[in-house]
């Protein structure tokens, strides 16, 4: 397989790349393709990756060739599955996503609330212009998007490239797999018998965890102790879990703990994106001239980073579990679709897809739209991904998921081309008109004021959103 990686310079793809030299993904691999537009990025991950080859032999490993590329048609010719992870804007626009909706009193995070909104008004359209060259370079290539906010750009992505575009996130199966730990479950690999999950991408719940035939999740969540031992578990009040009956995802902390979630942003120095623009400025350029000791240099910077993670969730001086500092699901559960894709054997997981059941037999979530992308457990295969059925949530959780659903779609419109690519509006007016909607009935938003501010600000921020809004 000939395997691209779009933001091939990216902070995390040392991680795939250390999957496919050893393991069970070695040889799924025979040449992996770097593009990114930013050359100085990718030759400090080219340094990261040359450091990992020089350590693979002794391993036993067998690392794929590597090629990097600014030429998006040259890194597309020939390409069998292409993996984005692209950040417009790089890490100095995360900051702007940040401090604008903090400005406003709002919650300021990358991918939730105004932060993700903000990012992907940038992250679309350069998707779209991705995938309209997978059409013309690769039309049989398969994408697997991890560009976030992931769910809303899978469902900008979809109208042009059908069943062959997957959302793929680690936050969702990281949540199963821990939780199943603490219950004392052991989940075979590709597989989540006996598990329930429902939501959106960043706006999902477990809500079954079964074993011989019982479930044991009423049990996990009655149980103080064991919640504890797990991240997820500790970001609520168990009395709070034990009422909810399922176990949420981790950015559910900032619908549920919002006022604490912003204090605790507020009470830092630094947001979670200046944290990370000022750690990546300093140490690019050291692991491009760092030879034999890039990776060490870079795998330093990942635990930091990794440290960081959700900080203003967890108690001053509260470490995260050593398991989720050693790193492990970011590549884990792309490169498991890519083998199920390749014929290695079927696989299940939980991804992004529309809500469309095998045969059109109704949604896989009860009370979403049948065309809406979710995230839910699925079965890949090389036919491609097939979604599990899952239980109607509960009012509230099916309330939350429909109103940030209306949220993500009007974003989709505001940055589509048109009727014929999604249904965006055909005018700029009628996009601006949709991305401002968008900000102001976000349930961490509410209020059209506000949202005006926000897209206001944004616009300020990012200046090419206006051409954005003359593009009709």
């Amino acid at each position: 397989m000939r395997l691209m990686i779009a933001g091939g310079g990216g902070f995390r793809v040392p991680l795939v790349y250390r999957a496919l030299c050893a393991g069970p993904y070695a040889g799924l691999v025979r040449e992996l393709v770097l593009y990114d537009v930013d050359a100085g990025r990718l030759a400090a991950i080219e340094a990261v990756l040359a450091a990992l080859a020089g350590q693979a032999p002794a391993a036993g490993g067998h690392p794929p060739a590597v090629r990097a590329t600014t030429s998006l048609p040259e890194a597309l010719d020939g390409t069998d599955l292409v993996f984005a992870a692209i950040r417009p804007g790089g890490t100095a626009g995360r900051i702007a996503d940040e401090r604008v909706a903090l400005g406003l009193g709002l919650l300021g995070q990358e991918t939730t609330g105004a932060g993700g909104i903000s990012y992907a008004l940038r992250s679309i359209p350069r998707m779209l212009e991705l995938a309209a060259e997978m059409r013309r370079r690769c039309p049989d290539a398969w994408l697997l998007n991890f560009s976030n906010p992931a769910g809303m750009v899978t469902e900008a992505l979809t109208p042009m490239l059908g069943a062959k575009v997957i959302g793929i996130c680690d936050s969702a199966s990281g949540l199963v797999h821990r939780a199943a730990r603490a219950a004392g479950v052991e989940l075979q690999e590709g597989r989540l018998d006996g598990v329930g999950y429902y939501g959106l991408n960043h706006l999902g719940w477990l809500y079954r965890l079964e074993s011989g035939g019982r479930d044991l999740l009423p049990g996990l969540l009655a149980d103080a102790g064991a919640l504890a031992g797990f991240e997820e578990g500790r970001l609520f009040p168990q009395p709070f879990l034990a009422g909810l009956g399922c176990l949420p995802n981790e950015y559910l902390f900032y619908y549920y703990e919002t006022a604490r979630a912003l204090a605790g942003i507020r009470s830092s120095t630094r947001t979670r994106g200046e944290s990370i623009d000022r750690q990546q400025a300093e140490l690019y350029p050291r692991l491009a001239a760092a030879g034999p000791e890039a990776f060490r240099l870079w795998d330093a910077a990942r635990r930091s980073r990794e440290e960081g993670y959700l900080a203003e969730a967890r108690p001053a001086g509260e470490r995260r579990d050593e398991t989720d500092l050693a790193g492990g699901g970011y590549e884990r559960v792309a490169l498991a679709v890519m083998r199920a894709l390749a014929g290695g054997g079927g696989a299940e997981l939980i991804l992004n897809t529309p809500n469309t059941l095998a045969d059109a037999a109704g949604p896989a979530i009860p009370g979403l739209p049948a065309d809406a992308v979710v995230e839910v457990p699925c079965r890949v295969t090389p036919d491609g991904v097939a979604p599990l059925p899952q239980d109607r949530p509960a009012e509230a959780e099916l309330a939350l998921m429909r109103r940030t659903k209306d949220v993500e779609r009007l974003v989709v419109q505001a940055t589509s081309p048109g009727p014929a690519t999604g249904g965006g509006p055909a005018s700029g007016a009628g996009r601006r008109e949709a991305a401002q909607a968008a900000f102001a009935r976000h349930p961490l938003v509410d209020s059209d004021v506000l949202g005006g501010k926000l897209l206001t600000g944004y616009e300020a921020a990012f200046p090419e959103l206006k051409r954005l809004w003359r593009e009709a």
